[in-house]
């Protein structure tokens, strides 16, 4: 079984705000999957299949901060690889719309994945990064992830959604490798994303 953990805030306030974007690809997998949540310890979660593979989707309820707490606790409660282990959240460094996959890694100044590295004790899972852009010049980054995309962005913020859940769905079918070989070199404004059936990619 595969693990996708959607960082975020929980509660209506932060809905659409940038720290809310790993969130929002979680949420719109359980769209497609025509999948409830239910509340499961310090998480919501929503159980399907995605050909033949199980598949759990979390939404922690947590703060992000303390985002550690609820994916630990799942990693327990289901006896997970942390290879089966796939964090959704956002990323300040890369640009509105950009999706970045990394088989491992730090936790680059995110509070929220440091958290969780810091629960787990290890840096060895996957996680997709979703970028946000940089504040403007006098915003403080904690004002700025609490903040609502401007309309401008939008176009772009949901296509970097879609193609992130698009990525998810080809890391449960696949596997960390060919997910990233299908997805980091996309540029964030629409290059019309083509993924090729999965017997031919």
């Amino acid at each position: 079984m595969k693990l996708i953990v959607g960082l975020g805030n929980p509660g209506r306030r932060y809905r659409g705000t940038r720290h809310n974007i790993g969130r929002w690809v979680v949420e719109t997998l359980a769209q497609r999957c025509r999948a409830a949540f239910r509340q499961e310890g310090w998480a919501e979660v929503a159980a399907s299949t995605l050909d033949g593979q199980r598949v759990l989707l979390a939404l922690p309820q947590t703060y992000v901060n303390v985002s550690g707490t609820a994916v630990a606790d799942l990693r327990r409660r289901h006896r997970l690889p942390l290879e089966n282990l796939l964090v959704v959240y956002d990323d300040l460094d890369l640009p509105v719309g950009q999706i970045r996959l990394r088989a491992q890694g730090g936790h680059g100044g995110h509070n929220g994945m440091r958290s969780i590295i810091d629960a787990l004790g290890e840096t060895a899972f996957p996680r997709l990064r979703i970028g946000i852009g940089r504040p403007p010049a006098g915003v403080e980054p904690a004002e700025y992830v609490l903040a609502r995309f401007a309309p401008a962005e939008m176009d772009l913020v949901e296509g970097a959604v879609a193609r992130a859940a698009d990525a998810v769905e080809v890391y449960v079918r696949r596997g960390i490798e060919p997910a990233m070989a299908t997805f980091n070199l996309r540029r964030a404004r629409s290059d019309p994303l083509h993924v090729l059936p999965y017997n031919e990619a």
